[in-house]
Parts: C-alpha cells; sequence; structure tokens
C-alpha cells in the first residue's frame, strides 16, 4: 500500500540492542565488550529499577548494557540481524502500537563473528521502534500535547509490510 502524503510513511525511529546480564563485574565487562563488537558505538550501562530478592537484585545495581541506533547505523544492524535470524520473523512479536521485538541466541550467529572463549555465549534483545515521518511530536511535546489519532497509529500489518519490503523478511507463525 503505498500512500500519496509523504508523511505518511513509515520509517525507523531507532534501534536498541540490549543485553541483559543480571549482575555488574566480569560477565558485564563482557556483554559490553559484544555490544561494541557488533554496534560499533559506546553501549550504555543499565541499572535496575527496584529490588527482586529471588534473582539477588537490588535498587541501583548495574545489570546490562544497551545500545541505541539511529538512521544508517540502525537499518545496517537489521541487515545484519535478520541474516543472523536466517530473514525469519515471528508474527507475534509485533506489539499494538506497531513496534518490533526479537531475540538473537548468540553473538557468533552474525556475519563474520567467531566464537572467543574469553567472552563465552551472549545473546541479546533487538527492539525496532517504528513511526511515521509526520505526527508523532504532537505526543512527545511538552506544549499542547495531543493523543495520536488512529491514522498516525502504525498497525501490525504495515509492520510486517515494512519489514518484507525493506529487509526482505519471511513471516513465522
Amino acid at each position: 500500500m503505498e500512500s500519496q502524503n509523504q508523511m505518511e510513511q513509515i520509517v525507523i525511529d531507532k534501534v536498541v540492542v540490549n543485553i541483559g546480564v543480571g549482575q555488574a563485574g566480569e560477565r558485564l565487562n563482557k556483554a559490553v565488550k559484544v555490544l561494541e563488537m557488533l554496534t560499533h558505538h559506546k553501549p550504555v550501562l543499565t541499572v535496575s529499577k527496584k529490588t527482586v530478592r529471588e534473582f539477588n537484585i537490588r535498587k541501583g545495581l548495574t545489570i546490562g548494557a544497551k545500545v541505541t541506533l539511529r538512521r544508517e547505523d540502525a537499518v545496517k544492524f537489521l541487515k545484519e540481524a535478520f541474516y543472523a535470524r536466517d530473514n525469519k520473523f515471528p508474527t507475534y512479536s509485533i506489539d499494538r502500537q506497531g513496534n518490533a521485538y526479537f531475540g538473537i541466541a548468540d553473538y557468533t550467529d552474525f556475519k563474520g563473528m567467531k566464537y572467543d572463549p574469553e567472552i563465552g555465549i551472549f545473546g541479546m534483545d533487538v527492539a525496532i521502534v517504528l513511526k511515521r515521518k509526520g505526527g508523532y511530536r504532537n505526543s512527545k511535546r511538552k506544549i499542547r500535547k495531543q493523543s495520536l489519532p488512529k491514522s498516525i497509529l502504525i498497525s501490525k500489518e504495515e509492520t510486517l509490510q515494512f519489514l518484507k519490503e525493506n529487509f526482505q523478511i519471511e513471516e513465522v507463525n
């Protein structure tokens, strides 16, 4: 469905790559190294928001790392990530806002990555945030904030169509 209005086109807002380790220390440093190798960007450390006794996590503890990619970097990383998943994408991984999420079991699935015994095995979560070219600013601005009309929201079908056109993926149920 090709839209006449240029502002209705769907674009990638950002791609967030996250590795949750659950603890600070050597394992977290290795996760940061993996993210730097894959994205060529410096990761930001994530901090726990609340205490969970069962997992030995307390509020304020550094438990993971993430990288946010935008524009060409996001597209380049997504092509590599979909290649690591054999260009298959589950349809249940798309939420009601049209954003897509998937996981990669091991960083060695990426093209050109070899297993390093010093690092070990690290999986990661990838979140794709999509938006239309115009209109989302209305819900984000501070003055005269407004809710978005239904025409601006992205449906599950539109997200799937966008991913098929731009990344040649196959849908899996």
